[in-house]
């Protein structure tokens, strides 16, 4: 099993920064790749980042491209995501997942432990 406890979500303005933590227990942590999604109210979850185990492969969705960034401390069994130049629609319940291996997964069935979530609001 896998613990996922995400934090650092808020409320800010349109233009802000955030940066979400989402700290890991109970297994090897790096032999998981991590992913971020997010899912605003009345919509799917979607895809926003995911790392590979040493962080050497990243992507994102086109969505977030050159405004978020996703890395990983695998001292400290934590993931991190760098939400930057924010927009209202970014707006959402952003999640970490964690999936064992090497693939970088973009569906979240692929992922088997998640988060309880933490709030991003973006006010215009």
């Amino acid at each position: 099993q896998v613990q996922l406890v995400e934090s650092g979500g808020g409320l800010v303005q349109a233009g802000g920064s955030l940066r979400l933590s989402c700290a890991a227990s109970g297994r090897t942590f790096s032999n998981y790749a991590m992913g971020w999604f997010r899912q605003a109210p009345g919509k799917e979850r979607e895809f926003v980042a995911v790392i590979s185990w040493y962080g050497g492969r990243i992507y994102y969705a086109d969505s977030v491209k050159g405004r978020f960034t996703i890395s990983r401390d695998n001292a400290k069994n934590t993931v991190y995501l760098h939400l930057t130049s924010l927009k209202p629609e970014d707006t959402a319940n952003y999640y970490c997942a964690a999936r064992y291996g090497a693939t970088l997964a973009h569906v979240p069935d692929e992922y088997s432990y998640w988060g309880q979530g933490t709030q991003v609001t973006v006010s215009s």
